[in-house]
């Protein structure tokens, strides 16, 4: 198995994969990040977004939320606030969840409450985008 690499996904709650990969990749604030067994070592924040990796050659996806990746040549760490299978998705919380933010973004408000309302729209989003494809 010399093409994979141990990889770890942890949130508050659970440890969401830990086990070995042969791909990754992941949301990052400039787009999308891939990683490879061998890879430099890095450390990234995470985005709100999907996350794919590569297990026995099948590619498993979850939402993601904010957090940081600690990436080395053989082992690379993900620490997310949290994580989400698919099928773990409820679809009508996610649209609720959507439309409560986008709503909140179009009242007049002050710039912290602003970026909380664009931070509930990036992870609403994030989670409905890992349903539809």
């Amino acid at each position: 198995m010399a093409n994979t690499f141990q990889l770890e996904i942890i949130t508050p709650t659970r440890v969401f994969y830990s086990g070995p990969a042969e791909d990754l990749i992941l949301p990052v604030l400039d787009g999308l990040y891939g990683v490879q067994a061998g890879h430099e070592p890095v450390v990234t924040a995470l985005e709100p977004g999907e996350l794919q990796f590569r297990v026995n050659g099948e590619w498993q996806k979850a939402a993601v939320t904010t957090g940081f990746a600690e990436i080395l040549p053989d082992k690379t760490v993900l620490l997310a606030a949290a994580a989400e299978h698919p099928d773990e998705i409820d679809i009508n919380r996610a649209e609720a969840a959507k439309a409560r933010a986008e709503e909140r973004m179009r009242q007049k408000q002050s710039m912290q409450e602003y970026y909380q309302s664009q931070a509930a729209l990036s992870r609403a989003t994030a989670r409905l985008r890992t349903l539809h494809r």
